[in-house]
């Protein structure tokens, strides 16, 4: 669905190939009471930020979590249609609102028909270290 996606640029008419790379909770990272979803657009990084309190909205108000698979679906569907309507404009973060993921997570699961028909994540295998597969570098390394 939107984990890997092509979509064309409102402005330029260049069509993007959109990928799911990571999934990180920006508490970590940045301090930000967020979760954080990793693309690659045409090799450019982008980040799609969920803030953490959307998962309690979604928790009160349905009875049922957001998992992993659904906040990457969310994401993803932000950013097709950011690039459709031409919000996109180059940026590296993009921070959603609590009733824009509801919304989007909605729309995903409707979509989907349930959620047990999301696409899983990428599955990395033993042998490949995981910066390889995702084409990311660990932290604080270099290239070799």
């Amino acid at each position: 669905m939107y984990e890997d996606f092509t979509v064309t640029d409102r402005w330029t008419g260049e069509p993007l190939h959109c990928t799911w790379r990571a999934t990180i909770v920006a508490i970590a990272t940045r301090h930000a009471d967020a979760t954080d979803i990793h693309f690659s657009v045409n090799g450019r990084i982008v980040w799609i930020a969920l803030p953490n309190l959307a998962w309690v909205e979604q928790k009160r108000r349905t009875g049922k979590v957001i998992t992993d698979y659904l906040a990457a679906q969310v994401a993803g569907r932000y950013l097709m249609q950011a690039i459709e309507s031409g919000y996109d404009n180059g940026r590296e973060m993009y921070t959603m609102t609590v009733d824009e993921v509801l919304a989007h997570a909605d729309a995903v699961v409707r979509e989907a028909g349930r959620t047990t028909k999301l696409p899983s994540l990428p599955v990395l295998h033993e042998d490949v270290p995981p910066e390889k597969a995702l084409g990311t570098q660990p932290s604080g390394g270099s290239a070799a």
